[in-house]
């Protein structure tokens, strides 16, 4: 089972910062934002992560590929624990794909097709960081629990921000747990059917990567992932996982990778 990162985005909101370095490495405390997701993906059933990157992006390569010299230099000079932690980057069992050209999520999942083969997956979305990892376990237990069937996390967000996300229709099934019936890629307020949002996270069968070849272009003239969804929804059953806004972190704008910084430094300092 693979984790996949789409990760070959523009970043433009963060321009200039990100003209030569990629979002996806702009730093979070003490590591680059990839690293937390990169992690994060290692920590769950998968058994090994699959970063969609675009080939300027050799940065993100660079940072979890093994430094041998780097390594022996930090160990000569005394310095083990940087070491051990560069030395243990650079082990991470992560492989890469590349998306060429910036046609959307759901062709960037598309393009790591022949990785995750007949197998579900995970998708993790780089903006999103989920430092104590406990979410994609527990959308697995909700998959098990419903015959392997799709999961996605969902968050409840505020009137203002709902034509940012994909939103669910559906019904509660548990507490925390909704049967899907429909999405919808960035609706107007009006057109919304809930204010739970996709949150990033999602664990998918493999007949969401066969649907993703023949998707059209949708919103913004991109290959959507939430149209392989929706299409997959008249096969099979899909459920969302809600979780708290405290399980996890948007760091998709500058005002949210600052207040991510901000709490994510106050909960290693507390």
């Amino acid at each position: 089972m693979k984790a996949l990162i789409p990760a070959a985005g523009l970043g433009t909101r963060f321009l200039p910062a990100t003209k030569a370095q990629p979002k996806e490495m702009l730093l979070v405390v003490d590591r680059p934002a990839i690293q937390y997701v990169v992690e994060e993906g290692l920590a769950s059933a998968a058994d090994e992560v699959v970063i969609i990157n675009s080939r300027d992006k050799k940065s993100i390569e660079e940072h979890f590929s093994p430094a041998p010299e780097l390594v022996a230099l930090l160990r000569e000079r005394g310095k083990d624990a940087y070491a051990d932690v560069v030395e243990k980057v650079g082990s991470y069992n992560v492989s890469y794909v590349y998306q060429d050209e910036a046609l959307g999520l759901g062709h960037a999942v598309r393009c790591a097709a022949e990785k995750t083969g007949d197998e579900p997956f995970y998708v993790l979305l780089g903006d999103v960081l989920v430092p104590d990892n406990k979410m994609l376990p527990a959308m697995q237990a909700v998959s098990d629990a419903h015959g392997g069937a799709s999961v996605i996390a969902v968050m409840p967000v505020p009137d203002e921000e709902v034509s940012r996300f994909g939103v669910i229709a559906g019904e509660p099934v548990a507490d925390d747990v909704w049967k899907v019936d429909s999405l919808v890629e960035k609706p107007a307020l009006a057109d919304a059917p809930s204010n739970l949002a996709v949150f990033g996270r999602y664990l998918l069968s493999p007949r969401v990567m066969e649907l993703l070849a023949d998707v059209e272009p949708g919103v913004g003239g991109e290959i959507q992932l939430t149209d392989a969804l929706d299409a997959v929804l008249r096969e099979e059953e899909m459920y969302a996982l809600i979780v708290d806004p405290a399980d996890g972190f948007d760091t998709g704008t500058v005002e949210s990778w600052l207040a991510t910084n901000n709490e994510l430094y106050r909960r290693a300092h507390a």
